[in-house]
């Protein structure tokens, strides 16, 4: 057995951010454009890459993003 630690899982490539310049929470905290909370926007530059991954899987199941709102 080796001492040394687990390669990170392979995440699925994904833009930088899923940001398509849509950006309205006027009604509630959920962005129109790429479907992120106001916080996720917020920390999304300091978030770890799996916890990305959940946010991008979530908002993909949602329909986002639209570029159409």
């Amino acid at each position: 057995m080796s001492d040394q630690p687990a390669d990170p899982p392979v995440l699925p490539p994904r833009p930088d951010t899923p940001c398509v310049a849509v950006c309205s929470t006027t009604f509630d905290d959920v962005c129109r454009g790429c479907g992120r909370t106001v916080a996720e926007v917020a920390h999304w530059v300091s978030m770890p890459a799996e916890q990305k991954e959940r946010v991008w899987q979530r908002i993909l199941a949602e329909g986002y993003p639209r570029r159409n709102t």
